[in-house]
């Protein structure tokens, strides 16, 4: 495999490294937390610039709110809590008084999908990416391991406009190289094949390279390209790829209703009608359990797209 590890760590911390350089190299950068200061690791940034930081307590949609008017005088605020609370609990706020009015504000969203495990479906947000990517002018961003998540986090500031930044909680590999570009609305071609496009975000993006590294062992050659920027979509970089594979598996942890997926589904209906095969969770809430056992459960790991790149196969013989 191209793409390996020395060490697991977690995505939201990629996010607290971010910020942290933040508090450093951009003084109009505050952050504001929902009580969850330790989950989404902003500490270092809070000894940096405690003047810059804004405890809402448990009410996220007054911490939108303060987000958006922090904006007028020029800030640029990361408001954090978890991905379900940042969404469907203050998707009103986020409508009207940051997408509508075009504020400057990142939606920093921790503990997505259902790797955030053992707190359960409550907890588990499979739908945030739909929501957040309907709203116009809204940047959505998903990126798969510690180094992306801390350069997205850099991006997102330097980006003029709203921005929903989504992270998880579970250690994963590290395998971006730290000095590896990373660019608003750019996927990156992570290995050529010639068989299946694979098109990733996330989490899934490892699972895909290991079932790469499985599918190469029968003679498959995959494609795989990390859509770390679910809106706007790269769909030159998947365009050039189906002209080559003519077939596609999107793999996300989310939905498959209103994901990546779907995505990449309606820009091929509208530019390059292509079979394709999705790896996500199937219209349903998740349960407790260990990532590991909810990503198997679910089919949305290293076999779950192995499965799907074998269906797209057979399917198009």
């Amino acid at each position: 495999m191209k793409y390996t590890y020395t060490e697991k760590k977690d995505t939201r911390s990629g996010f607290g490294a971010g910020l942290a350089e933040l508090a450093d190299t951009n003084p109009n950068v505050v952050a504001l937390c929902a009580d969850l200061i330790g989950s989404l690791k902003m500490e270092k940034f809070i000894e940096k610039a405690p003047e810059r930081f804004f405890q809402t307590g448990i009410a996220e949609a007054n911490m939108m709110g303060l987000a958006a008017g922090l904006t007028i005088n020029g800030k640029i605020p990361f408001a954090g809590t978890f991905a379900n609370f940042a969404t469907s609990r203050v998707y009103d706020q986020i409508r009207q008084s940051i997408a509508y009015s075009n504020k400057n504000v990142k939606i920093a969203a921790s503990h997505a999908g259902v790797t955030l495990g053992e707190d359960g479906a409550t907890h588990q947000v499979l739908e945030d990416i739909g929501m957040m990517k309907m709203l116009p002018g809204m940047t959505v961003i998903n990126p798969c391991d510690y180094n992306q998540t801390k350069a997205a986090t850099l991006a997102a500031a330097a980006h003029e406009g709203p921005v929903y930044l989504r992270f998880g909680r579970p250690v994963v590999p590290v395998f971006i190289p730290e000095d590896m570009p990373f660019e608003i609305g750019k996927g990156i071609l992570l290995q050529e094949g010639t068989d299946v496009t694979i098109v990733a975000t996330g989490h899934l993006v490892w699972e895909s390279l290991l079932a790469a590294d499985e599918l190469e062992k029968e003679g498959i050659s995959v494609e795989i390209i990390n859509i770390h920027t679910i809106k706007p979509l790269d769909e030159e970089i998947i365009l050039k790829s189906v002209e080559k594979t003519g077939k596609l598996v999107s793999a996300e942890e989310h939905n498959y209703l209103g994901g990546l997926g779907e995505s990449v589904a309606g820009m091929l209906a509208r530019r390059r009608p292509t079979p394709q095969e999705f790896v996500a969770v199937h219209d349903t809430f998740g349960e407790s359990g260990t990532p590991a056992e909810l990503m198997k459960k679910y089919e949305i790991d290293a076999d779950a797209v192995i499965k799907a790149v074998k269906r797209i196969i057979e399917r198009t013989k």
